[in-house]
């Protein structure tokens, strides 16, 4: 049995090399609204069930479907008062099913990165060609339709393969949001590219916070606040990442989101220490400035991570 999956390197919080974001900013955040699609009859898969009360569920379908309808364009509103931008986790067959979302955030010049074709297609069972397959037409449809080329990831439904990392690598993508170890970027160890693990969060996300911890739209706002607080305090010493991952079913609903913008003016109130932006644009910024030096420091603390365990370096 692997004891560890050899994806990244034991890297010790403190001590770490300096960060510092553009304007010398201490903390970096992007907020990441998941526009997705779920089928109505899903095809089946033998290792998950994609409506957990039942194939189909009109009950689940419909109250996604209001997320696309109404409560995207509520939370699109929201994000333009407050001058913020989008970083899109898109299910790439809404290209196809609604154009006009996908018009509206390119005017905006949010960001795309890709979630699968479906929230109710999983990588399950792929193997190598037929995951490139499908990676290779996101980044075409993305392109076809905004112009934009993904440089992100989230795998559909959090569902991943073997190949995943080393694939999306190598197909030139700059991050990845399936991976939750660290609240600053840190480098995968893909065989090529240069792969981020980008900071997203469960913690932080809205299908937790409502779906599986029960809170209410108050003790949601004051999460997030506090979170936040807690990150730009450590990002006095060496630049920090949060990233509010949204689905717009949820926290768009009417109840929830005053609430939510509450604490958005909390994060626009500290614009003087922190850089509004988007993921691709954090990921760019430690390729190009902190890649090598995070490499390096990683080499001298002598622990490499690997499928037995740790091992100290010569």
């Amino acid at each position: 049995m692997v004891s560890d999956p050899n994806l990244y390197d034991y890297w010790p919080y403190a001590g770490r090399p300096q960060i510092r974001w553009p304007g010398s900013k201490k903390l970096a955040f992007w907020i990441a609204p998941n526009i997705e699609y779920y089928e109505f009859a899903p095809p089946p898969n033998p290792k998950r069930q994609p409506w957990p009360r039942g194939n189909p569920d009109i009950q689940s379908y419909t109250q996604r479907l209001w997320g696309n309808t109404v409560g995207h364009w509520r939370l699109m509103e929201l994000l333009d008062r407050h001058g913020m931008r989008g970083s899109i986790s898109l299910s790439i067959g809404l290209i196809d099913h609604h154009p006009e979302i996908i018009e509206a955030c390119a005017a905006r010049d949010w960001e795309f990165f890709s979630h699968g074709i479906y929230n109710t297609r999983y990588s399950y069972g792929m193997d190598a060609a037929q995951e490139r397959a499908v990676i290779e037409d996101s980044i075409r449809s993305v392109e076809a339709a905004t112009g934009q080329r993904i440089r992100g990831y989230l795998a559909p439904a959090l569902t991943h393969t073997e190949d995943t990392l080393d694939l999306i690598a190598d197909m030139d993508f700059w991050y990845t949001c399936d991976l939750f170890q660290d609240d600053q970027p840190q480098q995968i160890k893909t065989k090529t590219g240069k792969l981020v693990s980008m900071p997203y969060s469960l913690e932080v996300n809205d299908v937790i916070t409502y779906s599986v911890m029960g809170y209410d739209p108050f003790q949601y706002a004051d999460i997030l606040k506090r979170h936040f607080d807690q990150l730009l305090e450590e990002g006095e010493d060496s630049g920090t990442v949060m990233c509010i991952p949204l689905h717009a079913y949820l926290v768009s609903q009417p109840h929830r989101l005053r609430a939510f913008e509450d604490a958005l003016k909390h994060v626009a109130a500290h614009s003087d220490d922190v850089w509004i932006t988007t993921g691709r644009e954090i990921a760019a910024h430690f390729r190009e400035n902190y890649w090598e030096t995070a490499s390096a420091d990683i080499a001298a603390r002598g622990v490499v991570t690997g499928g037995t365990g740790f091992a100290p370096a010569e």
